[in-house]
């Protein structure tokens, strides 16, 4: 039942909402938002081997897909759509797939989430494979399209995850691995766009950020796979060249230009003073780590 739910509970903190100013309702979400992070810690070791199932999937020609309704399915879109710009992988490296497709990331679609069936068939359009990894998200823990969606992947043979706001929900029965950001009423009640969204979109954040470290994609702090597809990332781009080797701003765009715009062989050419060519193979000896180049 929903109301066993505690995303569903009402926030005694907030029980006289509407007669508050504004500068106090503002006051009271910043000091509820405080509360997700500590959640959020509590889970660190079931993050962590999502993580290491992803960067495997990954090494394996497997993928990393969100699945989820409403605005669970929204921040995996989201998440999903950031990757290749950031780290430069292929859009189908990280998957968002949400209840009601493409239309549902911005309007709302009746019924959707409520078809179990559904979640499995979407799963089935992308291929889904047993080299995949598939998380599901929802607050509540129990949405029928997740469920549907975790329990194809099972049958499949991916590993399978879940992320949800809820202790000893029905998905994280399901999954191989359950993420439970206990993260509290909401102070609009049952509002799960706020605390429960936040609190998902951290745990999204550091599962492909940690992945992508994982896989060679960042090198000491920098985004050194960033995808120069605009003139404020070019700039990016050059500017991550000269953090990484201590060039100046002429040298580090020479040496971008020379290679082909992509910041990772620029900065093995400058690091071991070698060509174009021979930096593309150094990576990929070192499976794309600047750091084991050397």
């Amino acid at each position: 039942m929903l109301d066993k739910l505690t995303t569903e509970m009402r926030n005694p903190n907030s029980t006289d909402l509407d007669k508050k100013s504004v500068k106090e309702i503002l006051m009271l979400m910043n000091e509820e938002d405080q509360k997700v992070p500590l959640a959020i810690k509590q889970e660190i070791d079931k993050i962590e081997t999502v993580v290491n199932l992803t960067i495997e999937a990954f090494r394996n020609g497997g993928r990393l897909i969100y699945v989820g309704a409403g605005t669970s399915g929204r921040l995996g879109v989201l998440d999903a759509s950031e990757c290749p710009p950031t780290f430069g992988v292929d859009a189908g490296l990280v998957r968002g797939v949400i209840a009601g497709g493409e239309k549902a990331i911005t309007t709302a679609i009746e019924g959707a989430e409520d078809d179990d069936i559904l979640g499995g068939d979407d799963l089935k359009a992308i291929s889904l494979t047993e080299k995949d990894v598939v998380v599901g998200i929802a607050a509540s823990g129990r949405t029928p399209y997740v469920i549907g969606a975790l329990n194809y992947a099972k049958q499949v043979g991916a590993a399978t995850a879940s992320v949800s706001n809820n202790k000893h929900s029905v998905i994280g029965k399901i999954a191989d691995v359950a993420i439970e950001v206990v993260s509290g009423p909401e102070i609009v009640t049952g509002s799960t766009r706020l605390k429960a969204g936040t609190a998902q979109k951290l745990v999204l954040n550091m599962i492909t950020t940690a992945s992508m470290i994982g896989i060679g994609k960042v090198y000491e702090n920098l985004m050194v796979d960033v995808q120069p597809t605009n003139k404020k990332l070019v700039e990016r781009a050059k500017k991550i060249i000269m953090e990484a080797t201590g060039v100046d701003y002429e040298a580090a765009q020479s040496y971008f230009e020379e290679a082909h715009q992509q910041v990772k062989p620029a900065i093995v050419m400058i690091l071991l003073n070698c060509s174009y060519e021979e930096a593309l193979v150094r990576l990929d000896v070192s499976k794309g780590f600047i750091r084991y180049t050397k």
